[in-house]
């Protein structure tokens, strides 16, 4: 089966890469972003997905509009593909781009759809607290992921999983469940489902006031932000900015979902005096963790943490750092 590839960040890698090494597939290009200026030294940096490509010799197209760009849609007609596989590419394909391969053009997506459309559904699905997600492979139409499924792999959301932990583990089912999708495709073996627009739901672009903490929310919904929104999310901490990159919501609710040092400390909280402290006080130093600050509802231990121009550190080594103490105050 001749394929190219459209995709751009780590997420796409572990697809093209199972593409790459399989037998019954061969890639005649790539297609992704272009190199883009990071912060630091502000040097020009390939995609991991061009890096991979680069390595083994695999043409590369990175055209600024894909749909505007008149070389690139040449070179896509002339590859004579079978089919065109889109994993996170970034750009939105023309219904002609769509047309061009014989079998149409696969998604792989990060939502069990028509749940979390969009360009975040890994992020919001966390947000949202979910405890379970998977893979849609779907043929693409002009809609935003509304096109007809094909497979659907399913897999359990851990309480303390990130997005970085969830779209690792994401990246592989989904790679594994390309490759089923292909194969079936072109023996016929799978009937396209169309999608039951009613019961979708949107993941948008992540904005920068998403970020930002309201401890009167519960530990359980900040929780939820701060791993949804890695490594983003920001409060305040003596008038500086602090991001809180990894927390743990303490409670009899979901006791059950934390790790035994965890429930440790879920059995010694009626021992807490939290009953006059207002969102955002420490109220309790746990040895060896980290802070617990009140929230609107419930404790949520504070595990990492990164001051302004520092590298994360663990809770612990931030209590100790900064000499914190019971009663001070985060702010929003």
């Amino acid at each position: 089966m001749k394929i190219v590839f459209f995709g751009t960040p780590q997420f796409a890698v572990p697809t093209l890469e199972k593409l790459l090494n399989h037998p019954e597939f061969q890639v005649l290009a790539v297609v992704t972003q272009p190199d883009k200026r990071r912060e630091r030294g502000n040097q020009l940096t390939p995609s991991p997905i061009k890096t991979i490509a680069s390595s083994l010799d695999v043409p590369i197209w990175q055209p600024q509009r894909i749909k505007k760009d008149v070389e690139t849609l040449t070179q896509l007609k002339q590859t004579g593909a079978d089919v065109f596989v889109v994993v996170a590419y970034g750009q939105i394909l023309s219904q002609e781009i769509l047309d061009m391969p014989k079998l149409g053009c696969v998604n792989v997506h990060g939502s069990i759809l028509p749940k979390y459309r969009g360009a975040a559904p890994i992020q919001w699905s966390l947000y949202n607290g979910e405890t379970q997600t998977g893979i849609t492979t779907m043929l693409m139409d002009a809609g935003m992921d509304t096109g007809a499924m094909l497979l659907v792999a399913t897999t359990p959301i851990g309480l303390l999983d990130n997005t970085q932990d969830l779209a690792e583990k994401l990246a592989v089912i989904g790679a594994d469940l390309l490759v089923e999708t292909l194969l079936k495709l072109e023996r016929q073996e799978i009937e396209p489902i169309p999608q039951d627009n009613s019961e979708a739901t949107y993941a948008p672009l992540i904005k920068k006031e998403d970020y930002g903490l309201n401890w009167s929310k519960s530990a359980l919904a900040l929780h939820n932000q701060i791993r949804g929104f890695y490594p983003n999310c920001t409060a305040t901490f003596r008038n500086q900015p602090l991001k809180i990159t990894a927390t743990a919501p303490l409670g009899s609710a979901f006791v059950q979902q934390l790790p035994l040092e965890l429930k440790e400390l879920v059995d010694k909280l009626p021992d807490l005096s939290i009953e006059s402290a207002s969102p955002g006080t420490v109220v309790s130093i746990a040895k060896g963790m980290g802070a617990l600050v009140q929230t609107g509802e419930g404790l949520l231990l504070l595990r990492e943490v990164q001051l302004a121009g520092k590298r994360p550190q663990s809770g612990w080594d931030f209590v100790n750092g900064t000499r914190l103490a019971v009663k001070e105050v985060f702010g929003s």
